[in-house]
């Protein structure tokens, strides 16, 4: 495919943190391997950008270009109170900010078009849905994902949400399915891509077909973090099984169900439990972990910085991912990239990532058989680590398939299909004003 210039939207892009601005800084950096790239972007995001472009690779530098995006005092920056809104019964207020920060992105979006040519306008983040924006009208070829958020929290996963997550997710879902319904912008944003459109996940790529009738294609929206090749671990026969969970501790995370799963175990069984970060939900969990008896088991290590994080996810055997809301987790890909076998529920972006080859995936019914299976789960692993070590072969050989430049090719397929599909709409707007014009004109048509 020819060398593109695209003008990307990435409102979340960082070189130096994870979740949605690592997924809009992985994105836009290997699209800059094949084609030129303008970055439309949230200015607090400016200072850590601009260091690494002045000491990344002349690639980068040539390939790689931004566009700061000024945040008003209302917009949202992911840090301070700011969180607290995120993760409470307010976050709609976050939400409308971000519309209105997308609503001056595309004002500069379209100074940039009538000042430089570009090929297409590629939307990455953030990945929600209902974040459509306006910059399907800008004339251009029009990509958009990777798309989430389209997928409701299971009911039957309510009770271990406590009252606080329950009345959240609970007024989630409503909203979210009111929105399916009557949101408008979203779905002539769909139309307008008119099948150039990336799904997270293949259940967001279902529920794209079964809701608006748009086709889609599914790529990760995250992709194998840089890491060191590992060799897979193996257990010594008196060391204990050190299982791994990280995360924000919040209800949707559900920590508590890999505590309870662990009380399940034997006595005599040789384990310890290393967990990640922290959040509103650790005081609960912490004194959860106290009340069933398995404080001992637990080493809290903390919010700690990627590369300290990893470090102690290097030392472990295995790792749990608890959520009961996610599209594909950035530490399940961390996890089976350092030869660790997954032990996770089978839904959401987890149910494309994991395979029999590289963990363990427990079936959604209720919350007493997730634990049980769970429990089951890690005490076959402690039990047969000839098992655990084939799933830990499996994990470094899956992760390869999650690469940033295996999406490339499957990427520019779809830049190519926005193209095409936008010149055959183009061609065919034209022909149908000809025809108009030759209807209401017989005579100027003869002449013509």
């Amino acid at each position: 495919m020819k060398r593109l210039n695209i003008l990307a939207i990435a409102y979340a892009c960082s070189p130096l943190r994870g979740s949605e601005d690592g997924v809009g800084w992985g994105w836009v950096n290997v699209i800059a391997e094949s084609h030129k790239v303008t970055v439309i972007t949230a200015d607090y995001n400016a200072a850590e950008i601009e260091q690494y472009l002045a000491t990344g690779t002349e690639s980068a530098r040539n390939n790689l270009r931004f566009i700061y995006v000024k945040n008003k005092p209302w917009h949202y920056r992911p840090w301070g109170m700011w969180l607290k809104i995120e993760h409470s019964l307010a976050k709609p207020l976050m939400n409308i900010a971000y519309q209105d920060w997308l609503g001056h992105a595309f004002t500069r979006a379209q100074r940039e078009i009538e000042q430089s040519s570009y090929d297409l306008m590629h939307l990455i983040t953030y990945v929600g849905w209902r974040f459509s924006g306006r910059f399907y009208q800008l004339g251009i070829p029009f990509v958009w994902g990777p798309i989430g958020g389209l997928k409701n929290t299971p009911w039957c996963l309510y009770s271990a949400l406590g009252i606080k997550g329950a009345i959240y997710y609970g007024g989630r879902n409503l909203i979210n399915s009111l929105q399916m319904r009557f949101l408008r912008g979203p779905r002539r944003a769909l139309r307008k891509a008119q099948g150039a459109v990336i799904a997270a996940t293949s259940e967001i790529r279902d529920a794209l077909q079964e809701r608006f009738g748009s086709s889609s294609r599914v790529i990760c929206e995250v992709g194998i973090p840089d890491v060191e090749s590992v060799e897979p671990k193996r257990r010594e026969k008196n060391e204990p099984l050190r299982i791994c969970w990280s995360g924000i501790h919040l209800p949707g995370k559900a920590l508590h169900l890999l505590l309870r799963a662990a009380a399940h175990f034997p006595e005599d069984m040789n384990y310890s439990l290393h967990i990640l970060g922290d959040g509103p939900s650790i005081r609960e969990w912490r004194a959860l972990a106290k009340r069933i008896g398995v404080d001992g088991r637990c080493h809290w290590h903390g919010r700690l910085p990627r590369d300290q994080a990893l470090e102690v996810m290097k030392t472990c055997h295995a790792i749990a991912i608890t959520s009961l809301k996610e599209l594909t987790s950035t530490v399940a890909l961390e996890g089976i990239s350092l030869g660790l076998p997954v032990i996770c529920l089978d839904h959401c972006g987890l149910a494309d990532l994991i395979t029999n080859e590289c963990g363990i995936k427990i079936p959604v019914h209720s919350m007493r058989q997730i634990e049980s299976d769970i429990a089951k789960a890690l005490m076959a692993l402690y039990s047969d680590d000839g098992l655990r070590y084939r799933l830990a072969q499996g994990a470094i050989t899956r992760s390869l398939q999650y690469s940033w430049q295996s999406k490339m090719t499957a990427l520019d397929g779809i830049y190519d299909l926005a193209i095409s599909r936008n010149g055959l709409a183009t061609m065919e707007a034209r022909q149908s004003t000809i025809e108009l014009v030759n209807e209401n004109d017989p005579a100027g048509s003869k002449c013509a």
